[in-house]
């Protein structure tokens, strides 16, 4: 009951602030139309032939957003991140996609690089890129998250959207579904998990149980629509939907089927969350439910009071993302956003609210609800249990405050 109840209060808000906000645009397409006939629009060029086609589109000069570098006493094992708050809709473009690199960005030939499928397997292969490429192939659209994104949030909170969640992406991901290569090459009894090897120079690998990976897991080789970028794995990476990105297997050379896990670095001193008692929790695969709100965020500024739509970005490892929640009194009542469409299991969900500002201190908050139920938990609560020792796997809810001056700024900072 409830429940319902405020199902019914979310949705008379929305209409009522949807009602102020198409006012508030109507009045503003008067002045526009009042503007229109008093006042000439000049071309400030007359005449003037614009530039011819180009082989590969650029975007516009007036567009500046760019990925924030990450400093790193070594450049080659450092990272940038995706500027979210600058972003539309639920796809990254492949060029603000974040990075992550142990080793730097090798440099491959696709004609001279090959993938190796061995181990406990009854016919070891050996596949070229061309032969990759004549195989059943699958296009869709998932998220990769760093595990270590939002991870400055247990103890040293980012001022804006970017520094604190923006090591995760959304893309069109199209390659060959690594259970029919499985299939191929026959898996033998006793074979529990896959090691996935890249040919950086750092040889990335990370065991992946068997069960994941003749569930949903891509060799891909497209993104967006075109090939990999190089800083995104060309000409072929793992894409292991829902999972940690450290299991996303970039510039993949290297599938061996082993009996056990291989207990690599990056499954034991990495990537794995020291607890409060002294254990530490282990292949930590899925990315739990999270949510950013991108627009009011850090370091952005209200221009004053009246209408505006918050937006943001909620996703999940475990499948859909059922509902987005939005409170704007500290988290005493939630009111329910609208979710874009379609929805993509594993993938970036928009979700937005109008709101009307009446110019005093306020914080903002969103929590994602996914399709099994999980609730994204506050910061506090995500500290009860697993401490302050750890770097990896922070979904907590995220709370901007905006002051009388309109500036937004991280609550926690």
């Amino acid at each position: 009951m409830k429940d319902r109840v405020q199902s019914n209060q979310s949705e008379s808000f929305r209409r009522s602030s949807r009602r102020r906000f198409l006012k508030s645009s109507a009045v503003l397409a008067g002045v526009a139309s009042a503007c229109s006939d008093s006042q000439t629009v000049v071309d400030p060029n007359p005449g003037t032939l614009g530039v011819p086609a180009s082989a590969y589109g650029q975007r516009s000069e007036f567009e500046t957003s760019v990925r924030q570098i990450t400093p790193s006493a070594t450049p080659e094992a450092g990272a940038s991140r995706t500027p979210l708050d600058d972003s539309f809709g639920v796809v990254t473009p492949s060029a603000l996609h974040f990075e992550r690199h142990h080793a730097g960005v090798p440099r491959i030939d696709p004609t001279q690089h090959r993938l190796l499928i061995h181990g406990m397997v009854e016919r070891p292969l050996i596949l070229t890129m061309e032969e990759i490429f004549r195989l059943p192939q699958v296009s869709r659209i998932h998220f990769i998250e760093c595990s270590g994104n939002s991870g400055s949030e247990w103890s040293n909170p980012r001022p804006n959207a970017q520094g604190s969640h923006g090591m995760v992406g959304g893309s069109e991901w199209t390659g060959v579904p690594l259970s029919l290569l499985l299939s191929e090459v026959g898996v033998q009894n006793g074979a529990r998990w896959i090691v996935g090897e890249g040919a950086d120079a750092c040889r990335m690998h990370r065991s992946i149980p068997m069960e994941k990976a003749i569930d949903d897991i891509i060799l891909a080789y497209g993104q967006n629509g075109e090939a990999i970028r190089p800083e995104q794995g060309y000409p072929l990476r793992l894409v292991v939907p829902g999972w940690e990105g450290n299991t996303h297997i970039k510039w993949l050379r290297r599938l061996m089927v082993v009996d056990q896990a291989y207990m690599a670095r990056d499954e034991t001193s990495k990537y794995t969350d020291l607890m409060p008692d002294g254990t530490a929790r282990q292949f930590t695969f899925t990315m739990e439910a999270k949510s950013v709100i991108t627009f009011p965020a850090g370091g952005k500024r209200l221009d004053g009071p009246g209408i505006y739509q918050i937006s943001g970005l909620a996703w999940s490892g475990r499948g859909l993302v059922e509902s987005v929640e939005i409170s704007t009194d500290g988290g005493r009542s939630w009111l329910e956003a609208q979710l874009q469409e379609p929805r993509h299991p594993i993938a970036l969900t928009r979700f937005r609210l109008p709101w009307e500002w009446d110019g005093q201190e306020v914080t903002l908050q969103s929590r994602c609800i996914d399709e099994t139920g999980y609730i994204q938990p506050s910061r506090e609560q995500l500290i009860e249990v697993r401490g302050l020792n750890t770097r990896y796997h922070y979904n907590g809810i995220m709370i901007w405050k905006i002051l009388a001056d309109g500036s937004v700024e991280n609550a926690y900072a």
